[in-house]
């Protein structure tokens, strides 16, 4: 490829002509898949190696478009997979090329060109190393040996790819790893050690990718040679080194923000990391599994004798410096240091030596970090929406300081009962504090984060046998209820967030619950957002309380106008929980206002789809498409569940839900026509809704049906199971419709076909399709025997493929056919002939006659053996007219089995109606048994013993799990389970009676074929023969008898 000519594209894609940029860019596109496209982008990059970075030909802008077009090149084409199909795959002699020349041109590169290059670099080696790639390690050491910085550092990005490559394997697979580590790490630890002398810039940036490289190293698993005594003291020197060292007073002239990013604290953060994973995941001894190896276990032992102490000492030495305002910390690094104090709580050794420095803890560390910060007060006043993200999803940063604090607190007071004293002392310390001075001298932040601290220890306060229980009332009285008409915004808000997270407290007064009620509604009307948010999600758990719930009947309408509201002005999904948990609570007292209310949803939802599409409008589409889960997707989503549950409560009112369908058709059309596929199966459950509840298809909703059926053509196969519902009452309430409407057939049916024709799809997926075309054949009878061979085809092509290995699977292929038979076995048999199936599927399907289990396929059976039984002798093929006789041992057996299926059904109808109930009683033996592992005592030395960890229980269940996945599905574990729910128009079949009139229509109008029958049966199946008629005659109140009981007719 001309590199001339390519260079001169590249410098066109930065002219300010668009026209210019436009054609170079399509000019580049193509040039993509020719020859020699990756070897000339390396030859333009060399071009900065011979030249000097500073004497380029080429200007840095060009250099990083080069270097953007090689790794897109690479990323799409290096390996054939399903993420770039379109794409062309690069020729091996310049893949070979590009693995030659990378390593050094990445050695001599500029910071902005080597960002590239690092993602290509990882993604050869997850495709080629170590077999098309054997002497990369080599050039990595050789390159860690120089005395060049830019080839050490180059090295060291290396072995951090490498490193990443094998993060997540384990056993065998680490084989080869455990063998670089061994040769490498040593020359790892040597270049650390000097780097943390140096104070350069470029110094602590190398530093940095070591210690990230060791903390991917031992990610998944600790290799042999960093179990080794000496290694481990090496390395957690260097750590400690860096954690203890004091920073250079210019990195502290930085914002906070700024400061963070430096390569000085990112090193010590990741410092902190590294010794937390050592300690957490290999050196404390009850977390080791059963499959632990021995050397593992020993390598635990001597971390948490040797190491862990020194650890700790050296973490409250900072700890302790950062409270007395002697040294700065990042976040991420006073977060690491809580959690490796949050895991001290637990083992014997390290509690006795934690224990003495808690009562300083508590007041000097926790405290002050659970309490409102400059930043927070600022947030609260200028950005309030912003402030409520921070405060209400705090768990999604994870290593902010307060999460740390949190979790530190709920696992010293679950597995320290004890220190639960000493903290709710220190809380009331603090409010008394506050309530006794004057009030200029009144701390407020002091007093938010005393409730705040409370408020995250309630589970415990309130546990069963709890001795404080009975006083958290008498505490809200005189603490929390004043909060509510604090002049400051924030005790406000977190005097309702107290209350919330007080939601199991019983009240002796209820007096105090309707000063909470009146005090919450007066605050859902606050001048401040925050406030009104927390208290609409503190009024939630309220409706518990009857006295409560009596009132909000009154004005159920108002508060949801105030919700609605709210969603309006503030993203927040918890809202929505809220307005849906109401409308399930209050549907009757809603209904006057569910039009209303729906068209306030629609409106929100809408608001928000729109804010959505606008913020993600500017980017590449490849980059965004259909990927839309953020904030404001996960609270539309919760807007959509509430207008679902809204739907359900208006089934007594068809007049109102018809209306509503038409109000809610903007919230389908945008969701669908936009591709907004993580909302795709909300809106396909409103579908589901409405047409479930009204009992019937509305014009409204058969432009629904057109608009599913276009976004599944559109791209959505993957989605046909959240489809299936609404499709399934599409096809049963939209009967009539559908016979008159041909084309809406024809959707249908090429919706199967799709989802059977589709690479992508599995057997699991093709199941939707198999229950699609089911529906079809039992509510379409007679109206779609155009479509009857392709249902068959596509299930027996699968069938005689004998590829089958999932039962579900082959159960529902196999049902695809039997209902075609049930709909009309004359043209089914002729399918089955025509195409030398018969013998394989009726072998398949008697052979498989104990897999069927559940009512509905029992059921199915038996409607269709009885179709083929009412069949003349010359509509039978000929190639199982001798098997004839084995149809009605067949249906024997499932009548047979069919008792204790109806009884299974039952039964698992009960399990769905109690759940809720089930779950309850799982908490209390939860609870019970959580109360006699732990005492609640104020006496007695709660350091004595090991605390259970029950995290690595439940990390050693799931690795169990996995290993069991990974040998493969029981496929007698695969057997169908009972659907509740699921309506077909075989539920009105009564099976004994029409088994008994087939019997009776044969023997009157083909005797010799009935007598042949019946010949093969032996005594016990006549008996059921027998038993079977009798209950026909029952449920009839009808009798009559065709089998004596020996056999012989009437």
């Amino acid at each position: 490829m001309d590199v001339e000519g390519l260079r001169n594209r590249i410098q066109s894609t930065l002219d300010p002509n668009a026209d210019t940029r436009r054609r170079a860019e399509l000019e580049l596109k193509y040039a993509e898949d020719q020859p020699g496209f990756t070897d000339a982008l390396l030859d333009i990059l060399q071009a900065e190696q011979d030249n000097g970075i500073r004497i380029s030909s080429i200007a840095p802008k060009e250099m990083h478009v080069a270097v953007i077009y090689l790794k897109n090149r690479v990323t799409r084409g290096w390996a054939p997979g399903d993420e770039f199909p379109q794409n062309k795959q690069i020729p091996e002699d310049e893949k070979l090329n590009l693995r030659d020349r990378l390593l050094p041109i990445l050695a001599s590169s500029s910071p902005q060109v080597r960002a590239q290059l690092i993602p290509i670099l990882q993604k050869i080696l997850q495709y080629d190393f170590p077999a098309k790639w054997p002497n990369f390690m080599d050039i990595t050491v050789q390159l860690l040996n120089t005395n060049d910085a830019s080839s050490v550092f180059a090295g060291l990005n290396c072995m951090l790819a490498i490193c990443r490559v094998y993060r997540f394997k384990g056993g065998e697979n680490r084989t080869e790893f455990n063998q670089i580590v061994h040769a490498s790490f040593p020359q790892l630890l040597a270049i650390g050690t000097r780097l943390v002398e140096e104070t350069s810039l470029e110094a602590w940036e190398m530093l940095r990718i070591l210690l990230k490289a060791y903390k991917q190293a031992i990610y998944f698993d600790l290799p042999p040679h960093l179990m080794i005594h000496d290694t481990m003291v090496g390395w957690c020197t260097l750590f400690l080194t860096i954690v203890g060292k004091v920073s250079p007073s210019h990195v502290l002239d930085e914002e906070l923000d700024l400061r963070e990013q430096n390569f000085w604290w990112k090193c010590n953060k990741w410092a902190y990391a590294n010794l937390n994973r050592l300690f957490v995941r290999y050196g404390n001894p009850s977390t080791n599994s059963k499959n632990s190896s021995p050397e593992l276990i020993e390598s635990s032992k001597s971390f948490i004798a040797n190491f862990a102490p020194e650890i700790l000492k050296v973490y409250l030495q900072r700890i302790d410096m950062w409270a007395s305002k002697s040294i700065w910390l990042s976040k991420p690094s006073l977060s690491y240091t809580l959690i490796f104090l949050d895991e001290c709580v637990k083992p014997k050794s390290m509690w006795n030596l934690l224990k003495p420095h808690m009562d300083t803890l508590i007041s000097h560390v926790l405290f002050p970090i659970l309490c409102q910060s400059d930043e927070d007060i600022e947030l609260f006043d200028s950005d309030p929406p912003e402030y409520l993200h921070r405060k209400l999803n705090f768990y999604e940063e994870v290593t902010a300081p307060d999460v740390a604090a949190t979790n530190f607190l709920v696992s010293l007071t679950k597995s320290r009962r004890k220190q639960t004293f000493t903290i709710l002392n220190f809380v009331n310390g603090i409010v008394n504090k506050y309530e006794s001075a004057p009030d200029e001298q009144k701390d407020p932040r002091e007093k938010e984060g005393a409730l705040r601290m409370i408020g995250t220890l309630a589970a415990v306060i309130l546990g069963k046998k709890s001795p404080i229980a009975d006083q958290v009332e008498y505490f809200f009285v005189r603490h929390v209820f004043p909060e509510f008409r604090s002049r400051h915004g924030f005790l406000r808000a977190r005097a309702c967030d107290t209350l919330g997270k007080f939601e199991q407290l019983e009240f002796k007064d209820p007096s105090n619950l309707l000063i909470i009620y009146r005090n919450i509604l007066e605050s859902m009307a606050d001048p401040e957002l925050p406030v009104r948010v927390e208290a609409a999600l503190a009024l939630q758990p309220l409706i518990r309380h009857e006295v409560i719930r009596a009132s909000m009947q009154q004005n159920i309408g108002q508060i949801m106008q105030q919700l609605l509201k709210l969603a309006n002005e503030v993203d927040v999904d918890s809202l929505a929980n809220v307005m849906e948990d109401f409308v399930e609570e209050f549907a009757p007292e809603l209904t006057p206002f569910a039009v209303a209310l729906s068209e306030q949803l629609r409106d929100t939802y809408l608001r928000i789809i729109r804010d959505l599409l606008e913020r993600h409008s500017n980017k590449d589409e490849e980059e965004t498409y259909g990927d839309f889960l953020d904030d404001k997707s996960i609270t539309a989503l919760g807007v959509l569940q509430t207008i679902g549950t809204l739907i359900l409560t208006l089934e007594a009112t068809p007049e109102v839900l018809m209306h509503l369908e038409t109000i809610l058709m903007p919230v389908v059309c945008i969701t669908l026509e936009n591709k907004l596929y993580d909302l795709y199966n909300e809106v396909f459950e409103i579908i589901d809704s409405c047409t479930f509840s009204a009992k019937s298809v509305s014009p409204t909703m058969w432009k629904a049906f057109e608009l599913m059926h276009k976004t599944f053509k559109g791209g959505a196969e993957l989605y046909l199971e959240d489809m299936l519902p609404a499709l399934d009452n599409f096809i049963s309430y939209g009967t009539n419709v559908l016979m008159q409407t041909p084309a809406y057939i024809q959707a249908l049916v090429s919706m199967i076909s799709d989802i059977f024709n589709d690479e992508k799809v599995g057997g699991m997926d093709r199941i939707c399709g198999c229950k699609l075309a089911e529906s079809m054949m039992l509510n379409l009878r007679g109206h779609i025997n155009e479509y009857l061979p392709e249902f068959i085809k596509l299930a027996m092509t699968v069938i005689s493929s004998n590829e089958l290995k999932v039962k579900s699977y082959r159960i529902h292929l196999m049902e695809m056919v039997i209902n075609a038979i049930y709909y009309n076995p004359i043209l089914a048999l002729h399918v089955l002939e025509s195409n030398g199936w018969t013998n394989k599927f009726f072998s398949s399907w008697f052979s498989n006659i104990e897999s069927f289990s559940r009512v509905h396929d029992k059921k199915l059976s038996i409607v269709a053996i009885s179709a083929l039984l009412t069949l003349r002798a010359e509509d039978v093929p000929s190639s199982v007219q001798q098997g004839w006789p084995r149809l009605l041992q067949g249906i024997v057996s499932l009548f047979r089995t069919l008792p204790a299926a109806l009884k299974n059904r039952e039964e698992a109808t009960k399990e769905d109606d109690f759940t809720l109930n089930e779950d309850d009683d799982d908490q209390d033996d939860e609870q019970e048994e959580w109360d006699r592992d732990v005492a609640w005592t104020n006496d007695g030395d709660d350091g004595e013993g090991d605390v259970k960890d029950e995290s690595a229980a439940y990390l050693e269940f799931l690795e169990e799990e996995s290993q069991k996945f990974a040998q493969g599905s029981n496929d007698d574990d695969d057997d169908l389970e009972e659907e509740s729910l699921l309506e077909t128009p075989l539920d009105s079949v009564e099976p004994y009676g029409l088994f008994r009139d087939t019997l009776l229509k044969m023997q009157q109008g083909q005797p010799q074929l009935y007598d042949s029958l019946i010949k093969i049966l032996d005594s016990d199946e006549q008996r059921v023969v027998q038993d079977i008629i009798l209950k026909a005659d029952a449920f009839n109140m009808a009798p009559t008898s065709i089998i004596q009981p020996n056999g012989g007719h009437r």
